[in-house]
Parts: C-alpha cells; sequence; structure tokens
C-alpha cells in the first residue's frame, strides 16, 4: 500500500492492485482562507467523508466521479474493505460539533484507521470493534479534536504500530490549534519521512509502536 498525505486530514490510499482512495478531502481557501492547502487533483476510486464540515467534506470538487462513502457501515471498493463506525466529534457526545465517522481500511493484508475529526477518546465498544490496527491516521492537533495526549492514549487503546499525525497546525493552516511538536515531544520512536508518500508492507511495519511524521504534499 502507497500513502499519501495531501494535508489536514486528507490522505491517497493506493491499494497493491491499483484501487485508489482518498479520505476527507477539504475544500482549499475555506473558513476565511483557513485552509491554505492546494486543490486535490488526484483521482480515486472512492471518497470517505467522517463529517460535513469544509475541511473534510470537498469531495465534490475531486476530479472524476469516485464512489462516495459516508456513515456507519460495511462498505467494498474493489480489493478494499472499509468499515465505518461512528463516534462523536467533540467531549459531549456530538452536542458541541456533531458525529464523526471513524473509518478502517482492510487492504494489502493491513489495518489502517482513520479517526476523521475523532474529539473524544474511543469509546470500548468502539475500540473493541475496531481491534489492533497497522496503521492509524490520527488527529492530534486539539481544540476541535484530540490533543496530543488523548491521541497517545487512542493509539495504544488501538495497539497501533504505526501512528501517523495528521490534523494540526502547519503553515497552511490557519486554525488555532496545536502543532505536531506537542504529540511528539520526548518520544524517541519518531521518524521524520522526506517526503509526503511512503510505502507500508506487512514486511516493512515496525516490532514496536512507531510515529511518522509526513510531509504535506499541497
Amino acid at each position: 500500500m502507497k500513502l499519501k498525505w495531501f494535508g489536514h486530514a486528507a490522505f491517497l490510499l493506493t491499494a497493491a492492485r491499483g484501487t485508489r482512495i482518498i479520505t476527507d478531502p477539504y475544500i482549499p481557501g475555506s473558513f476565511d482562507g483557513g485552509i491554505g492547502y492546494g486543490p486535490i487533483e488526484e483521482t480515486a476510486d472512492a471518497v470517505t467523508v467522517s463529517h460535513n464540515h469544509d475541511d473534510h467534506a470537498g469531495w465534490r470538487l475531486l476530479p472524476g466521479n469516485p464512489q462516495l462513502i459516508r456513515g456507519a457501515g460495511s462498505f467494498k471498493v474493489e480489493s478494499v474493505s472499509i468499515s465505518g463506525f461512528d463516534t462523536a466529534h467533540d467531549e459531549a457526545g456530538g452536542a458541541k460539533r456533531g458525529r464523526n465517522t471513524v473509518y478502517l481500511f482492510e487492504l494489502d493484508g493491513l489495518r489502517l484507521c482513520h479517526l476523521g475529526d475523532l474529539g473524544e477518546e474511543l469509546p470500548k465498544p468502539v475500540a473493541g470493534a475496531i481491534g489492533a490496527v497497522d496503521v492509524l491516521l490520527c488527529p492530534v492537533g486539539g481544540l476541535f479534536t484530540l490533543d496530543a495526549e488523548q491521541a497517545h492514549a487512542v493509539a495504544a487503546s488501538l495497539k497501533a504500530k504505526v501512528v501517523i499525525p495528521m490534523h494540526y497546525k502547519t503553515a497552511k493552516l490557519g486554525f488555532p490549534i496545536a502543532g505536531v511538536v506537542d504529540f511528539i515531544r520526548g518520544r524517541e520512536n519518531v521518524k521524520q519521512a522526506s517526503s509526503a508518500e511512503v510505502e507500508i508492507t506487512t514486511a516493512a511495519l515496525p516490532a514496536g509502536p512507531e510515529i511518522w511524521v509526513l510531509n504535506h504534499a499541497l
């Protein structure tokens, strides 16, 4: 599997057989220019949307006509199995910012989980249903989502082998949230990728948990 980070919570997953899925595409320039990442011009077979906010629900701007996947349930896109789990966007059960869907992708022998805008620690029934994951795409910026401490707790609950932080402050994001430094501070298991894209195989998974920090592509 190849994984490419566009920025914020938007990724491109490419399976070995060529199936392509984009997660949570943003609307460039939304939130009065707060989303400074560029347009996503990659094509995909499907797109997952965790919730209907403009920094996650720009699927209409994607080229082509990818299959739209929203909400909880079981889905299949060619060789990729996808499971959606209903969660909250805040610590008040969604009363402040609504609901959020966490997606589990199973492809190429790997289990990858995208937390969307998770704003609460995963309820035990949800964590149990998801089970252990190989790769976790995890928001770490706080305020609207998990903060660094909560993100580490969720990663531990899912026994994630690789944690890739997302949804944090960068030079192209105007939101008043924390940068990735808070999440990686004091951690010895951090790897800084040289690009926005990595290839992940079952054979290359680390023996112990690692944090991989990617560069955003756009």
